[in-house]
């Protein structure tokens, strides 16, 4: 029996699509914002090359993906933001008790310096966009009251510290992301996105590893301490 409802079929291909364990990993390495290649995402997600290429297939067909291809390589990245907002929230519903367990030290240490902070898409997440986050609150400059947005004071600090804001896209400016770690909102949309590039341009954040985790450097502990006032020691 047909339903009646029309945006059922589309969801539950939506559904099937990322119901998959190695469809599921690749979309996790792609909240990194970057192209991978499928030899890359192969050796992430321990499947073979052949086995790979077909997944990817899917998700470009499903317009989860995009791709795009040089010389020999073929380059996929998620397909744009609102696909990174469904992994990230469908990923945030994961409870602490049901995760796997690390299985050994160095698997621990990636999700500590995961948690510490790191990259979710195209902005800042973990402790890191958590307490940076919280010290734009706290100063007036974001309010969370209903829904994230700057303050003109905000509007103000993002121009004094030399972070253009770019306001001609439909992109929400500010949006409340749920943080998988934390479980609390931190900052995304096109605020949260242009920090986080210029706390990578600047050199404020470092990447480390081949995961999403970053750090903040000395430069950048001085800049936020100066901008925001947080304190260089729960950065670390």
């Amino acid at each position: 029996m047909a339903t009646k409802e029309p945006q059922a079929p589309h969801l539950a291909r939506l559904a099937g699509l990322i119901a998959d364990e190695t469809r599921a990993a690749c979309l996790l390495a792609l909240l990194d914002g970057r192209a991978w290649t499928a030899g890359e995402l192969a050796r992430h997600a321990g499947v073979a090359a052949s086995t790979l290429s077909e997944h990817l297939g899917k998700l470009v067909a499903g317009g989860l993906l995009s791709e795009e291809r040089q010389g020999r390589h073929r380059y996929v990245r998620l397909a744009d933001a609102r696909v990174a907002q469904l992994v990230e929230d469908l990923a945030a519903q994961v409870t602490p008790g049901t995760a796997r367990r690390p299985r050994n030290l160095r698997e621990s240490s990636a999700g500590s310096a995961m948690a510490r902070g790191r990259t979710c898409y195209d902005h800042l997440a973990g402790r890191l966009g958590i307490t940076v986050t919280d010290a734009l609150t706290e100063r007036g400059l974001l309010v969370q009251d209903t829904g994230f947005a700057l303050t003109d004071a905000g509007l103000g600090w993002f121009d004094s510290a030399g972070i253009r804001l770019d306001r001609t896209g439909r992109r929400p400016l500010a949006r409340a992301c749920l943080d998988w770690t934390e479980r609390r909102p931190h900052l995304a949309g096109v605020a949260g996105a242009a920090l986080c590039r210029h706390a990578l341009d600047t050199g404020w954040c470092v990447r480390i590893g081949s995961e999403r985790a970053v750090k903040v450097t000395a430069s950048g502990e001085k800049a936020l301490s100066e901008l925001l006032g947080i304190d260089a020691a729960t950065l670390r």
